[in-house]
């Protein structure tokens, strides 16, 4: 079965990726404490709160420099691997088989220098190499389920395939001629990852590149900005064709696939919010003009009624001065009389 792993190769040339590329530089510890301290009074409390719990099961903290500075090393590892990890919800915890002697008892530990995970309902001891790189490996296998059930017919001709020689040599060929062709696009890389060779950088992948490597991917990452573009595979379990692969990335090279794609959709997102922002400002405007016109209209109103009051009073006035001049004439003529 083919061996595959990581490939890199930048379009300029055949050289190392500058360390300012985004998203490409291994991952280094950002000094933040992820491992825990187990104790009596938080260990159910970390078991209750992850998916899977990784704890190390060590002897007092020694007197000698030397092992101090031993110890301290094993604790930078678990660290590291709780940073890149972070996303997978995997807590880590270090237990003082000494000063934690109970809850050791409690949990099952015995041997110290060991690693234990809890999954579930299940304890697995860890006894390979104490490094970030061989435990992210281990734990991420935990993730993946034991079994596959097989579903249909096409899963088992893909599960028939899994283990014929897929010319893994065939496809670096191609990868370095296409990269030879294309030295005039320096901003553009040619990706290649396995899952299994590179572990540690896995989580921290996924993130940059938005790409789920629990299988090998293929792509293109722009080296300024970390945009990417990977190629579509119909079957997970096959990779394509020589001639796909030259096909495709040409297209990608060429500017038929742009890596800039994802950033014009959110782009056109922004342009749509701001748009629609436009719009109800225009509909509050539109509003206050309507709310001005109205007021004027119930003013126009309220003058119109004031003044046909004044006018119903003046009418009023005058029919009041004709009742006293009436009034007026007919003392005068009762005067005469």
């Amino acid at each position: 079965m083919l061996s595959l792993w990581l490939f890199l190769l930048p379009c300029l040339s055949l050289v190392p990726l500058a360390p300012a590329e985004k998203g490409l530089e291994f991952p280094q510890y950002d000094g933040k404490d992820r491992v825990l301290d187990i104790n009596d009074k938080n260990y159910k409390k970390a078991l209750k709160k992850h998916n899977m719990v990784c704890l190390f099961y060590h002897g007092p903290i020694p007197d000698s420099k030397e092992q101090q500075k031993q110890h301290q090393m094993t604790e930078l590892v678990l660290e590291l691997a709780a940073q890149v990890m972070e996303e997978k919800d995997i807590g880590f915890g270090m237990v003082d088989s000494h000063k934690d002697a109970k809850v050791a008892k409690k949990l099952g530990l015995e041997e110290e220098g060991s690693v234990y995970v809890f999954k579930a309902d299940r304890v697995i001891e860890f006894d390979g190499l104490l490094s970030a790189n061989t435990l992210v490996e281990f734990l991420l296998d935990l993730l993946e389920e034991p079994v596959e059930v097989i579903g249909n017919a096409l899963e088992l001709r893909a599960f028939d395939r899994m283990e014929e020689d897929i010319h893994g040599y065939e496809f670096l060929e191609i990868l370095k001629e296409v990269a030879r062709d294309n030295t005039n696009i320096p901003e553009l890389s040619i990706i290649w990852i396995d899952p299994d060779d590179f572990p540690l950088l896995i989580p921290y992948w996924e993130k940059t590149f938005k790409v789920d490597l629990f299988r090998p991917q293929i792509g293109v990452v722009n080296v300024t900005d970390a945009d990417s573009v990977w190629m579509e595979m119909d079957d997970e379990e096959d990779l394509p064709t020589p001639q796909e692969l030259e096909d495709w990335i040409e297209d990608v090279l060429s500017g038929a696939v742009n890596t800039e794609d994802d950033d014009d959709v959110e782009d056109d997102d922004d342009d749509d919010d701001d748009d629609d922002d436009d719009d109800d400002d225009d509909d509050d405007d539109e509003d206050d003009e309507n709310d001005v016109d109205d007021n004027d209209e119930e003013d126009d109103g309220d003058n119109d009624d004031e003044e046909d009051e004044n006018e119903d009073d003046d009418d009023d006035d005058d029919d009041d001065d004709d009742d006293d001049d009436d009034d007026d004439d007919d003392d005068d003529d009762d005067d005469d009389e």
